[in-house]
């Protein structure tokens, strides 16, 4: 992987991780988390989408959940903390300062 390939994947993790943290209950469904990245320019496979689905998993950033043929994405308290900028996960875009 190059290094501008890891900077769009980071980013596109961060994208992920906000837009949980902006859902009330902290989940969404691949399909929208798809529809979200294509909004962020990041015009990626649903695919490539449970990839990073699963290694935000690992990194304990959310929690996926199957439902049927659909990956439901929670996100953790890590999730938020990386969020809020109270701790950082490697592997995922650090948040910008809110202005």
């Amino acid at each position: 992987m190059t290094d501008f390939d890891a900077y769009l994947t980071y980013d596109a993790r961060l994208v992920i991780l906000r837009e949980l943290h902006k859902q009330t209950d902290g989940r969404l469904n691949e399909a929208l988390l798809t529809k979200t990245l294509d909004t962020f320019g990041h015009n990626r496979s649903r695919e490539w989408v449970r990839t990073q689905l699963r290694k935000l998993a690992e990194l304990d950033a959310v929690k996926v959940t199957e439902v049927g043929t659909f990956m439901v994405a929670a996100i953790t308290r890590a999730g938020v903390d990386h969020v809020e900028r109270r701790a950082i996960i490697e592997g995922v875009a650090r948040p910008s300062p809110e202005a």
